[in-house]
Formats: C-alpha cells, sequence, structure tokens
C-alpha cells in the first residue's frame, strides 16, 4: 500500500469512528464508566521498536477511550460550561489539523491570517465592544485573563514611569487586582503568571444578587489611592450568572486611574440577543474583555478571545521581532498580539461557526439554553428534598438537595446534595457538577450546548427524581 494510500484509508476511518461517537452521544451515558485502572491498562503498553500500521492505531485509540469519554460533546452534559461542536466548527477544526498551519505570522498562513483579521471584526461587533479594540485568539479565558492583564500591566507601570519589558518586575510598582468574591480561579492564577501575586488581589464582598458594590469599590480604591490599580468585573459568573453594575463601577475606577477587565466568558454573548443586551449596559467602556468560544459559540477546545481597548500596550506587552521571522508589512502578525509563538489557526472554526450561525441563529442558541437551564433548575428545584438556590438569569443556576430528617444539619444537606448529584451522574441520563456556594453545597447547572432539548430537559429532571428517592428522608 502507497504511503497516499495508506494516509487516505487512516483519515477514512478516522471520520467513520468520529461519526459513530457522535451517533452515539443521545444513548451512551454521559458520564465515564471505565475506571482509572482499567484505562492505564489498555494505554500503558510498551512503546514498540517497530511502527503500527496507521489504521490500526486509530482503532485501538478509539476502541482504549471506550468508557473513558464524558459526553460533553452531546446534549445531556451540564458540568462546569462546555459547549458541543457545531457541525462546520468542527468540520473546520478537521481541516485546520490537516492544513497544519502555523498561525503566529502572515507569512506562516496568509488565509489563518486574514480570516483571523475577520474573526476579530465580527466578534467586536457582536459582542458590542469598540471598533478600534485589539484582540487576540488564544486557548481559553485563561490565556485571555494573561493577555489582557499583561497589557494593563504594562499600560498602568508604564503610566508610573516603569517600562517592565525592560526592568522587569523586580522594584516595579506594586499592581493589585480588586475584585469579589465571584471571581474565578482564571483570574487569579493570570495574576500569579504575571508576578501580579495573590497577596496583591483583594477580594470584595458581594451583594445578595451576587455583585460588587459601588460603595465597597469606592471605599477601596481610596484605601490606597494612587497605587496601579485593575478592577476585575464579572459579566455572567460560573454559579448564578451574575452581572456587576458596569457604568458605576467603571466610573468609580477610571476616575480613580485604573484600569477595568471583564470576565466575560459567557456573559458577553448576551450582547448578541436584544432581550439580554442590558446585562452588559456600560460593558463596552472597560479597558479589556475576555470570552470563550468554546462556550456558548460551540467551537471545538481550545477557543478563546481576549479584547483591549487600547491596542499599544497590548502589542507592546506581547510583540516579537526576529531577522529570521518574515514580519508583514500590510497584514496582521498573530504573534505580536497573542502569548504563543507557534500557534493553532483556530480562527477557521471561529469563523466557520459564525457563518453557520448567523446572528439570528447565534441569539437563537444563546435563549434556548438560558430557557433550559432555567427549566432544569426550576423543575428540579420543585422535587421533594429540593430547592432552587439560584435560578438562572441566563444559563447558570443552583439546586440543593435535602435530608429529610428532622434532625438533619447543614453538613447533612450538603452530604446528601453530592449523593444525589452522584446518583444522577451515575445514571447516564445527565451529567452535572458541585460547588461550594456562600458554604452550602450546590449542584450546578450549566447549559452551554447547541444540542440540548426540552426533551434532554425531560430525561434530567426524571433523573433527579430518581435520584431522590434513593435514600429520601421526609420532605423538608
Amino acid at each position: 500500500m502507497s504511503f497516499d494510500a495508506r494516509e487516505q484509508a487512516t483519515l477514512q476511518r478516522a471520520a467513520a469512528l468520529a461519526i459513530q461517537f457522535l451517533d452515539s452521544l443521545d444513548t451512551a451515558p454521559v458520564g465515564t464508566t471505565a475506571s482509572l485502572a482499567e484505562l492505564r491498562r489498555r494505554f500503558s503498553r510498551p512503546l514498540p521498536d517497530r511502527g503500527t500500521d496507521p489504521v490500526t492505531v486509530i482503532e485501538e485509540l478509539a476502541r482504549d477511550t471506550s468508557g473513558g469519554l464524558l459526553g460533553s460533546a452531546g446534549a445531556r452534559f451540564y458540568g462546569w460550561v462546555i459547549g458541543a461542536g457545531l457541525p462546520s466548527a468542527l468540520a473546520a477544526d478537521w481541516l485546520t489539523g490537516t492544513w497544519d498551519q502555523n498561525a503566529g505570522l502572515y507569512a506562516c498562513g496568509p488565509a489563518a491570517a486574514v480570516v483571523e483579521e475577520v474573526c476579530g471584526t465580527w466578534l467586536k461587533d457582536i459582542l458590542g465592544l469598540p471598533a478600534t479594540a485589539s484582540y487576540a485568539l488564544v486557548t481559553g479565558c485563561q490565556m485571555a485573563h494573561v493577555t489582557c492583564l499583561a497589557a494593563a500591566r504594562h499600560a498602568l507601570l508604564a503610566r508610573a514611569g516603569w517600562d517592565v519589558n525592560r526592568d522587569g518586575l523586580a522594584g516595579a510598582p506594586r499592581i493589585r487586582i480588586l475584585t469579589s468574591t465571584e471571581v474565578h480561579g482564571t483570574t487569579t492564577r493570570a495574576a500569579k503568571l504575571l508576578g501580579i501575586g495573590t497577596a496583591n488581589t483583594v477580594i470584595l464582598p458581594s451583594d445578595s444578587e451576587a455583585r460588587l458594590a459601588a460603595e465597597d469599590l469606592r471605599a477601596e480604591l481610596a484605601r490606597d489611592a494612587g497605587r496601579p490599580t485593575i478592577v476585575v468585573l464579572q459579566a455572567g459568573d460560573v454559579n448564578c450568572g451574575a452581572f456587576d453594575p458596569f457604568p458605576d463601577l467603571i466610573a468609580l475606577a477610571h476616575q480613580a486611574g485604573a484600569w477595568v477587565h471583564i470576565d466575560g466568558a459567557m456573559g458577553l454573548w448576551c450582547n448578541a440577543v436584544p432581550e439580554l443586551r442590558h446585562l452588559l449596559e456600560g460593558a463596552e467602556l472597560a479597558d479589556s474583555w475576555a470570552t470563550d468560544g468554546h462556550k456558548w459559540l460551540n467551537v471545538p477546545y481550545d477557543c478563546g478571545y481576549a479584547f483591549v481597548a487600547h491596542p499599544e500596550p497590548h502589542r507592546a506587552a506581547m510583540e516579537h521581532h526576529a531577522s529570521y521571522l518574515i514580519h508583514a508589512k500590510d497584514a496582521r502578525d498573530q504573534l505580536d498580539w497573542t502569548p504563543d509563538h507557534s500557534r493553532r489557526a483556530r480562527g477557521f472554526a471561529t469563523y466557520a461557526a459564525l457563518r453557520e450561525l448567523g446572528r439570528s441563529g447565534l441569539a437563537d442558541l444563546i435563549l434556548r439554553c438560558c430557557r433550559h437551564a432555567h427549566a432544569i433548575v426550576t423543575r428540579i428545584g420543585a422535587l421533594p428534598n429540593a430547592r432552587a438556590i439560584c435560578i438562572p438569569q441566563i444559563n447558570q443556576g443552583l439546586v440543593r438537595f435535602y435530608d429529610g430528617r428532622e434532625e438533619a444539619t447543614d453538613e447533612d444537606h450538603d452530604r446528601r446534595t453530592d449523593e444525589v448529584m452522584a446518583s444522577i451522574n451515575a445514571s447516564g441520563e445527565a451529567f452535572f457538577t458541585g460547588t461550594t456556594w456562600r458554604d452550602r453545597r450546590c449542584m450546578r447547572v450549566s447549559v452551554s450546548s447547541w444540542r440540548t432539548t426540552s426533551g434532554d430537559v425531560d430525561r434530567a429532571v426524571a433523573a433527579a427524581e430518581r435520584a431522590l428517592q434513593v435514600g429520601a428522608g421526609q420532605p423538608v
């Protein structure tokens, strides 16, 4: 068999196995069924001295992953915040791997560079951000935060007379981050990676609606006036989908000379929906924004977006030139805006997803997810020994389960919440993940998949009802 024929056979077999997997998502358990020991046994074979036929490699790879893959690409996965892959985005991602372009420079892949330019323009328009903002396509919100906060660090220190690129952080003015209790761990990790440090991150309380209060921010800004400061606000936090009051908070921060960054991993997409756009009022006044494509846009992993209202510090924090590289004069070299040098051409999948959906399709997808999340939380929350703790205003909500015994303690209710959630997941009908929110264990409900239907909601509610009947006490 010639190399070309072998390559064709390998790709055809991979395509058939991929279609088989997608076709099984509606009936297969959503959670994994293979144990850690079993997976290690399957994969931990000696590295062969001689190569293996590629078709055999692919067939055995697919076989050995059986029971070890979450159904996160399907309709019944409600854990964390994970979208599925739209048909065009998945297909474009396959082609991206086939084309194998290094999307770091225009010279390495002109089509990839131009597609990213178009994606940047489209995304800023959809998300309601300034047309003049710079942008970067990155691996996810983690690196979007790193990109945006690196730009903030550069701008704030330059304002203080410090060249961080030249002199580093030793001896530099100490930057602080002000944020709320709803801050996501990716922001904290960005502070670590950028040398800002967790000790310089001040966590302010959230109100009953999980929003940062203006009076708390005002007081903290005044406490160390003049210190280089980044204020991180939430646009749809991971527990309740809460949005900070942007107009008031951004005005306060800017009056104090602070840089405002918005974590909009999910919430920035609400600008695509006229009925939800009010949640983002004033968000366009911030200095930087981060969001994901592999959540609500339903682009395959990995895909995130960073936007900066001030292109100069963004580029200064990222750019790299070398004599061995070919730098474009009239086009955009992506490595000048991203933390990566060599990088995947993830713009192709974004471009395909946006074209497949269009404005109306994207709005419909988001509204469907919100509607399904509301239904899951309220319907499960109405069951005996269950309660909706946070009813979704977008696609995130919380449910808590209760030990029905009269003498049950909060610890008993925490344990019961984890038990019921584990039982639901073990059924294979749905998959949820938990959280501790305001000292209470809860089941998080996150609906992000374009595949989810009202029928899938019914299956999740039925699974919860069955799980509640196991070991139930009297209704609370």
